[in-house]
Parts: structure tokens; C-alpha cells; sequence
């Protein structure tokens, strides 16, 4: 009994799948016949026949709009994550530019700052200067540590005390008057003292001669505070000097707590310095 009833199993399987099969094969030739059918009747202008294309039509139309919406879906939403990374990325550019700007603005805004400082260094007033041109002229047997000897004397004009400029940068003052000759004693001398502003800090001192290429800011506060590169200008003080003339940079000693000073001019490559004097006019 058994395999009688396994083989009467066997076979009503295969005979549900090849009635399956030929259902199949028969719906697919009815719909081909159908097709084939309103193709020949559609040359004709049935209007049965054009209501089936239309409706047929309307039916393919709604079916591609409903199997193209999850496509549609995933591409815009690629589309809109992408467009969220792009936004991203040029806010980010766009705050770094922001962040340049301000930059930018702080600078200006130190540079107004400094301006003002260097204003009321020179304490509002005009200045009317005297120039002379000079040659310098090795002295060998000078009593002074850093002197020169210029081909200017009183015959030009020369008088005791004028500044003497490399070019805008002061390099010493006159501190004896000949005839034809003159004598500048350099602001490295050991001799040479004079008041200073340095900013931007706006800190008064005096600027001391070392007797090398370097001079030495000395009689500052405690509690002044002065950053390396600062630039030393003439103060102004005892109306010896205009104030507001450049004359180098500070740079802190890394052996000791002194503050040394570089000069702008090279004082062993002298050739021609300007004779100035200066005098202080009412706005």
C-alpha cells in the first residue's frame, strides 16, 4: 500500500504542473491573439477599439508613474543629500572667509590704534626742518668710541645738536662744528643717551649707546611689558629730536632680562647722512 499511494503522489504533482504549464502557454497566446487583435482593429476607427487603446494607454501611463516612484525617491534623495554636503562644505568656506575678515578688521583696528599712539607722540604739532647733505669721512684718531666726520661744517650752516638720518632712520646727532668739518656722535656710542617711545605699547625710556653695532634700552618701569620687535622711535623729549623718527627694533637678550636694540642703518656702511634740524611749529 505504500508505494502505491507515493507514486499516485508523483503523479498528481506533475499533473498540477503541467496544467500550471499549460495555462501558462495559454494565457500567454490569448494575450498576444489580443494584442495582434487591436493592432489590425486599430487601423480601422472602431470606437470600441480606440476606447480599449486609450484606456490601455492610461493603464501603462499610471503603471510607469507607480514603478518609477521609488526610483524617484532614491534620486531625489541622492540628490538631496547631496546638495546638504555641498551647503556644508561652502558654509564652512563661508566662515572661514568670515573668520579672514575679522582677522583683517583687527588688524586695520591695530594699525588705527598705532596710528593714534604715534599721534599723540608726536603731540600734534608740524615741524619745520633745515636739511644739509653730507659725505662722511673716516675718523681713525677720534676720542669718541663711534663717531664720524662729515664734510659739513659752519660755512653750510651746521649747528650743534641736529639730527643726522641714514635715508628716514636716525643714526646720531652733531656734537661738534667746524668750519668745513663736523663731528656725529653715533647712537652706539657709550655717550649716547636718548629718550625713546617704543610702541606698540607706547613705553617711554632712554635709549643707551653700548659701544657695539647694538644699543640698550635702560630707566623702564617694572610693570612695562616689551615684546621683542617692538619699534623704538624718537620720543621727542628735551626738544632735541622730532618725535616719531624710526631709529630700530627691540630684541630680548636670551643670556640676561635686557632689552637690546637693532639699528635700522648699518652704521660701518655709512656714506652719505642728512643734517636735520627741526623746529616745532603751532597747528
Amino acid at each position: 500500500m505504500q508505494p502505491s499511494s507515493r507514486d499516485d503522489f508523483i503523479i498528481a504533482i506533475r499533473s498540477a504542473f503541467l496544467k500550471k504549464e499549460n495555462k501558462q502557454k495559454f494565457s500567454l497566446s490569448a494575450l498576444i491573439i489580443l494584442t495582434l487583435s487591436i493592432l489590425i482593429l486599430g487601423r480601422y476607427d472602431f470606437k470600441v477599439i480606440n476606447y480599449a487603446k486609450l484606456s490601455l494607454k492610461e493603464i501603462a501611463y499610471r503603471s510607469t508613474f507607480i514603478f518609477s516612484t521609488p526610483e524617484n525617491v532614491v534620486k531625489n534623495g541622492f540628490i538631496a543629500t547631496k546638495n546638504h554636503f555641498f551647503v556644508y562644505e561652502e558654509n564652512k568656506i563661508l566662515k572661514q572667509k568670515v573668520k579672514d575678515l575679522e582677522i583683517r578688521k583687527y588688524n586695520v583696528q591695530y594699525i588705527q590704534t598705532e596710528n593714534e599712539r604715534l599721534k599723540e607722540t608726536l603731540n600734534e604739532l608740524k615741524f619745520s626742518s633745515d636739511e644739509i647733505l653730507a659725505k662722511v669721512i673716516v675718523d681713525k684718531q677720534s676720542p669718541f668710541l663711534k663717531s664720524i666726520i662729515v664734510n659739513k661744517g659752519s660755512k653750510h650752516g651746521v649747528i650743534l645738536g641736529m639730527g643726522v638720518l641714514d635715508q628716514e632712520y636716525l643714526v646720531g646727532k652733531v656734537v661738534e662744528v667746524n668750519f668745513t668739518t663736523s663731528r656725529v656722535l653715533l647712537l652706539s656710542d657709550l655717550n649716547s643717551k636718548i629718550p625713546v617711545d617704543i610702541l606698540p605699547n607706547n613705553i617711554q625710556s632712554i635709549l643707551s649707546g653700548t659701544g657695539d653695532n647694538i644699543g640698550k634700552i635702560q630707566y623702564i618701569k617694572e610693570e612695562a611689558l616689551i615684546e621683542s620687535d617692538s619699534i623704538v622711535y624718537t620720543s621727542g623729549a628735551g626738544g632735541i629730536f622730532k618725535p616719531g623718527v624710526p631709529i630700530g627694533r627691540t630684541v630680548k637678550n636670551s643670556l640676561n632680562s635686557e632689552i637690546n636694540v637693532e639699528f635700522y642703518s648699518e652704521f660701518s656702511q655709512l656714506r652719505f647722512v642728512k643734517l636735520r634740524s627741526y623746529k616745532a611749529e603751532e597747528n
